[in-house]
């Protein structure tokens, strides 16, 4: 069946949050504006422990949430433009796919930043060069683990929306035209005649014989 009226037909509001693009944009803001230092050269440093794949999966997590978050928002945008059911039923799939797998993914960003923030000595960062940053960091993937989780069950609870009313619609589809109570082919002015058979008020008996009573002269 494809049709507008079924499968997440009903939807309200945007599955994806603003709060998960800004948090993202926090993330990836917080690595590459202060998340590097140098140590009297031009090499800059990452500020998790020296730890250059920290910084560069902070950003990674950062930047794709950023495009993820502006691709479904898109999406959104579109979808009640959307006439398969299909399509449809495919759109909210991706949507759980990927907000489940990014909040494990930023899970182990959260894990990962914070085990290498926690290793690195302050003698690393001169003048506590970069510390905000790298909290922030932290921080906001703790809270984008949240956001990507309830964003994951939204899109699940829309996904089993969908298919309640998809089954709903077939459901009357394919079953045969309603029965209509009354008549809806009479013509105007026509006197509709009755079929119904009256019964015998409860309690009495209908094969017994009249009795007649008997003059008296």
């Amino acid at each position: 069946m494809d049709g507008v009226g079924s499968f997440g037909a009903g939807r309200a509001g945007a599955t994806v949050d603003p709060i998960a693009f800004i948090f993202s944009l926090v993330v990836f803001a917080s690595i590459v504006n202060e998340g590097y230092v140098n140590f009297g050269s031009e090499r800059l440093h990452c500020v998790f422990n020296q730890n250059a794949d920290a910084c560069n999966y902070g950003v990674f997590m950062g930047m794709v949430g950023l495009l993820a978050c502006s691709f479904f928002f898109l999406l959104d945008y579109k979808f009640s433009s959307i006439s398969s059911v299909k399509d449809r039923k495919k759109a909210i799939m991706l949507e759980i796919g990927f907000s489940g797998v990014w909040t494990f993914l930023y899970f182990v960003s959260f894990c990962f930043l914070a085990n290498q923030w926690s290793r690195t000595s302050p003698d690393d960062l001169p003048l506590n060069q970069g510390a905000d940053a790298a909290r922030a960091a932290i921080t906001f993937s703790f809270f984008s683990i949240i956001t990507w989780a309830g964003l994951t069950v939204r899109a699940v609870q829309k996904y089993l929306l969908g298919t309640d009313m998809t089954l709903f619609t077939t459901e009357h589809m394919d079953g045969g035209a309603p029965t209509q109570p009354y008549p809806s082919n009479s013509p105007v002015g026509a006197t509709t005649e009755t079929t119904e058979t009256y019964q015998s008020p409860p309690f009495t008996e209908n094969n017994a014989a009249p009795t007649y009573q008997v003059p008296i002269y």
